[in-house]
């Protein structure tokens, strides 16, 4: 007794065209996703270093400074004794640099945030993240006069 086993032909190109079809609208809404996720990323990486500034100014009883000096980069710097300047050299600054991973986001500051021992900030300050790939895009971190860093939508 002989049983006839596999695919035909016809039955493999109708199911290679299914899935050329499914793909062919899965790849744009993939596309559109991606500067959108990278935006949020972003948005959360700059906002858990500003909580770590403010925990280690809680945790260090000192002032730590965050300057943003560029649009991708910024320095978390711990001003161990408290006199206004930091020493490079003590290795108490940390760089970042959100485009090694976020390679279309730029940011940019209100102001340079300070977070003082008990947990507060001046001045407050908006740091605005914006893609490049869809200028449509845009996060703002916030670190209110308490201390508290939040991520918004709204300027």
């Amino acid at each position: 007794m002989h049983k006839d086993c596999g695919f035909t032909l016809i039955e493999l190109i109708i199911v290679i065209a299914i899935i050329s079809v499914f793909a062919g609208i899965a790849v744009p809404n993939f596309l559109s996703y991606m500067p959108k996720s990278r935006l949020n990323g972003a948005a959360r990486q700059v906002m858990g270093d500003l909580m770590a500034a403010r925990m280690n100014a809680v945790k260090l009883n000192h002032r730590v400074k965050v300057f943003f000096y560029s649009d991708h980069q910024y320095k978390i710097c711990d001003d161990d004794d408290d006199n206004g300047t930091v020493d490079d050299g003590e290795g108490n600054v940390q760089l970042r640099d959100i485009q090694n991973e976020y390679f279309d986001v730029t940011l940019i500051k209100s102001a340079d945030p300070v977070f003082q021992s008990r947990g507060t900030v001046s001045p407050t300050t908006t740091i605005t993240l914006s893609s490049t790939s869809d200028t449509s895009l845009i996060k703002y971190v916030k670190v209110a006069i308490t201390g508290r860093v939040k991520i918004d939508d709204t300027p």
